[in-house]
């Protein structure tokens, strides 16, 4: 009862309360084959028996050296077992497994271990998160896993809190809050552990915050350093090791007005942590700005230093390195917190020690991490049009169309906010030397601001600083036709020595899985239409299928116990695009949400269950009643508070409820009931009572009820079954 007191307490505090149990160290470390794993272990990862950290060693390559599985044999992969998990939403965690325990996270910040080769439960832990934190999370209450460090599993939560778990129990050790709840701030990304330190960032920047990443010692959870990416809006120190940079370098990048004094910048670090224990250097990959639109957030001046960055620390203080910004003046939710791999490859005759990423923006960046300075930077997919090329002082060469506030024009932009390549892990074989990007192809309409309310900053919601509304879809079957043909994704095989495009394989729609490599030249992917893939990582001939029922996002890992050899994926659909696609998601829409662990092996016999019956509407739409001036201010009011995460045209994604087929639709009460009453708070969606009026949320009733009745008039219906061959 006192632990859970104090838990409690601590779980209210903005910042810098921790709790203690437990044993001691040596304790911890006896306790679990987690004890094992050190930064000696982490800078090799093993021989492959484990898979010990999200990118499988400190390299962060997702390369395994086992081959018992391989190109000659995968034919013959089954399902050795599977195991439904209790959240249909978005699934984004790579498995870890050490030892022949299997560690991995789901939505709301749950972990579960299995035993790796059989499936059978060994705990749960919930850390019961407020479903009010929801809202608060721009792109779903996705987790992207757990870290292991002697003894322990480090748990990053949408609350923002950090928390040690006794990877035997599941019992917490301790818990740290890492950011002031009282702003939208969340965690989603894996912590990673480096010298007795956890480092962790957070999320945020659409809504409004600043961002950072903290280190913390990993036995106490006290904290060590912290380094903040953007200047502090009040022109104060902030006393950490990020001060003397941000001063001399950062502060005079941005204006001296603009929204970033209200908003805090953004710059937030979600995912990408990267230690190189080569060079003793850490790697941050910093996010977008806040808002999107650099004519608002910076009056339309500087380069926002660190926004859409690289950033080199020193892992023991904090203390900066170099940086480089892959999007200067970014403008276009282009962030570089996309996953970073390290490597020695050959440049220019001789090898070099790089670093690898493909962010949002569609270029492929390949920087000398001993230096900070680039190498390459080259397309990876087919159209890029905001930038042509970067020039000799690694500068993006930007086409005219692109600045919208300058231009005041619409740009439909390629790739996107969506991004030519999202949080999706790739890989890195060192036998083929490619990388498999899980690419993508995803337009969005930027739009200048003509209303106020899309230049103020709201207390829920994005704040992105563009129409949002006005970006949606128009009533006409030929345009959202072409928009869900020309939406796409890519398995990309892309040299990073040659600058270019290997092979490629095609998907019909985007958001498909992170990749895989092994030494048995296989790269493993799986797809937003269903199947689990396998291909050979040289040619990128298809050597494997399996239809796991729903769409997959996350990365797989691979492991062996008693010689022989598993591969461990989850699948569940979620994330930003199923959320806000509406129309433009396509064929993806009509695939089922089913959260689930899956673990294959050569020869596994085991069954998936019966698909689920489908669910049937709520009730019929009802009839369009709406005068024209409250159907407009509905269709605007959705734009700017809706379509995030019920869909752009309120079409839905199949994540969160098809506002088309609700049935709260034909009842104004109702519907008053969950938008301002907020009915269902309990379940994740809050009152919007803040920023929205009763007649307004009636409005947004009445535009939902006229997009509802054109659709089912006009388009195929999105859980429509195919018909028969």
């Amino acid at each position: 009862m006192r632990y859970a007191i104090m838990l409690l307490a601590c779980m209210t505090l903005a910042t810098g309360c921790s709790i203690k149990t437990g044993g001691s160290e040596s304790d911890q470390q006896a306790m679990s084959g987690v004890g094992k794993i050190d930064g000696a272990f982490l800078t090799t990862g093993g021989d492959g028996s484990d898979w010990a950290a999200t990118g499988y060693n400190y390299q962060e390559q997702r390369f395994s050296p086992l081959s018992l599985i391989n190109a000659s044999n995968v034919g013959n992969l089954g399902l050795a077992w599977s195991a439904d998990l209790p959240d249909a939403r978005g699934m984004e965690a790579t498995p870890i497994v050490i030892d022949g325990k299997l560690f991995v996270t789901g939505p709301w910040s749950k972990v579960f271990a299995y035993d790796a080769v059989t499936g059978t439960p060994l705990w749960t832990y919930d850390p019961q998160i407020d479903k009010a934190k929801g809202v608060e999370a721009c792109c779903d209450v996705v987790n992207r896993g757990v870290a292991a460090w002697k003894g322990r599993l480090y748990l990053g939560t949408i609350d923002g809190r950090l928390i040690a778990l006794d990877a035997t129990t599941g019992k917490p050790d301790w818990s740290v809050q890492t950011t002031d709840n009282s702003k939208p701030y969340t965690i989603t990304g894996a912590p990673r552990v480096v010298k007795d330190m956890v480092l962790i960032g957070n999320g945020g920047a659409e809504f409004g915050v600043r961002g950072y990443v903290t280190a913390y010692d990993a036995t106490t959870g006290k904290k060590k350093w912290r380094f903040y990416t953007v200047p502090n809006p009040t022109g104060a120190k902030d006393g950490e090791p990020s001060d003397a940079v941000l001063a001399s370098k950062a502060a005079g990048t941005w204006s001296a007005n603009g929204v970033w004094k209200q908003s805090g910048g953004g710059g937030t670090v979600w995912d990408a942590i990267v230690y190189d224990a080569e060079l003793d250097q850490l790697y941050i990959g910093v996010g977008n700005g806040n808002p999107w639109n650099h004519g608002l957030r910076s009056e339309g001046q500087g380069d926002n230093l660190f926004l859409s960055s690289i950033v080199a620390l020193k892992p023991e203080t904090g203390e900066y390195l170099w940086h480089y910004q892959e999007t200067p003046a970014e403008t276009w939710d282009f962030t570089a917190t996309q996953p970073i791999i390290l490597a020695t490859i050959p440049f220019g005759g001789k090898p070099t020690k790089v670093l690898m990423q493909a962010p949002k923006n569609g270029f492929f960046f390949v920087i000398d991490r001993a230096t900070g300075k680039p190498i390459a930077a080259n397309k990876f997919i087919k159209t890029v049009n905001w930038a042509d090329k970067y020039d000799t002082n690694w500068r993006p060469v930007e086409t005219a169309a692109a600045r919208y506030y300058r231009t005041n024009q619409p740009f439909v932009g390629i790739p996107s906010a969506l991004a030519a390549h999202n949080w999706q892990p790739m890989s890195f074989s060192p036998k083929t030397g490619l990388v498999y990007i899980p690419a993508q192809e995803v337009g969005l309409a930027y739009i200048p601001p003509a209303r106020p309310q899309d230049k103020v900053q709201q207390p829920i919601g994005f704040n992105t600083g563009i129409d949002m509304a006005d970006g949606m879809l128009p009533h006409d079957p030929a345009v959202i036709a072409g928009a869900q043909k020309a939406t796409v994704g890519a398995l990309v095989a892309f040299d990073p020595v040659g600058g270019k495009e290997r092979w490629r394989v095609d998907y019909p729609v985007p958001w498909n899985g992170g990749t895989m490599a092994t030494a048995g030249n296989l790269v493993f992917q799986g797809t937003a239409m269903g199947e689990f893939r396998a291909y050979a990582a040289d040619s990128g001939k298809q050597l494997f299928s399996y239809p796991v029922q729903s769409g997959v996002m996350a990365g797989a890992s691979t492991f062996a116990v008693n010689g022989e050899q598993y591969v461990a994926v989850t699948s569940g659909r979620g994330g930003s695009f199923p959320l806000a696609a509406g129309y433009a998601g396509g064929a993806s829409r009509t695939v089922p949400n089913i959260p689930r662990m899956l673990v294959f092996k050569l020869g596994g016999k085991a069954q998936l269950p019966p698909l689920p019956a489908a669910t049937a509407a709520a009730g019929p739409i009802p009839a369009r009643r709406g005068t024209p001036q409250q159907i407009a201010e509905g269709h605007t009011l959705f734009g700017r508070n809706c379509q995030v995460c019920h869909g752009a045209n309120a079409a839905g994604g199949g994540v969160l409820p098809n506002l088309q087929t609700s049935g709260a639709l034909g009842n104004a009460e109702a519907w008053k009931a969950i938008l301002i009453d907020g009915a269902l708070k309990d379940s994740g969606m809050v009152s919007f009572a803040r920023v929205l009026t009763p007649a307004q949320a009636e409005s947004i009733r009445l535009y939902v009820v006229d997009e509802a009745n054109w659709g089912d008039r006009n388009l195929p219906k999105p859980n429509a079954k195919p018909a028969a061959k």
